[in-house]
């Protein structure tokens, strides 16, 4: 079988496994992917699928972007774009609307420097509506985006608001 080529993927996976300390049988098990096929990814005769890759991260505690980038599956600017994206939505210390807010905000200034929003810039810190809804029950973004009990945040985040409301 002739090596594909991959980049250093699989060398790349070979240095993580080991450096977790995990046989690749180990690595099998945890993610439900034969060991076989680990070994032919790691020797660079199998292209894997994102979620084949996907596995493999969460089992190796590493960034799935990373390897998708590797993998030639994933842009290194969308890498970037992805996990500045996942710093604000793993925040504890701001709430839901307000990464909202720091999202838009984001993908603003990304479109004023010729940056195409890439995958996830839909505005919404979570895929499912009812994650986004805060503790009193208001899904996503106000139009009006303005304070409420008392955060503070999010007045200055919109340019057309009535200064009268």
């Amino acid at each position: 079988m002739a090596s594909l080529n991959v980049g250093n993927l699989g060398e790349y996976l070979r240095e993580q496994r080991r450096a977790a300390q995990l046989s690749l049988r180990q690595l099998a098990d945890a993610t439900g992917v034969s060991n076989p096929y680990l070994s032919q990814i790691e020797r660079g005769l199998r292209k894997p699928s994102a979620d084949v890759l996907q596995q493999v991260a969460k089992a190796l505690r590493i960034s799935a972007e990373t390897l998708y980038v590797r993998a030639g599956i994933l842009d290194e600017r969308e890498r970037e774009e992805l996990e500045t994206r996942a710093v604000i939505l793993a925040d504890p210390s701001i709430n839901e609307r307000q990464k909202n807010v720091l999202l838009q905000i984001y993908d603003s200034f990304r479109r004023e420097n010729g940056f195409v929003p890439g995958p996830g810039a839909d505005g919404k810190a979570n895929a499912d509506p009812a994650a986004d809804a805060d503790a009193d029950g208001d899904a996503g973004l106000r139009k009006d985006a303005g304070p409420r009990n008392g955060d503070g945040a999010g007045a200055d985040a919109t340019e057309d608001q009535d200064p009268h409301s």
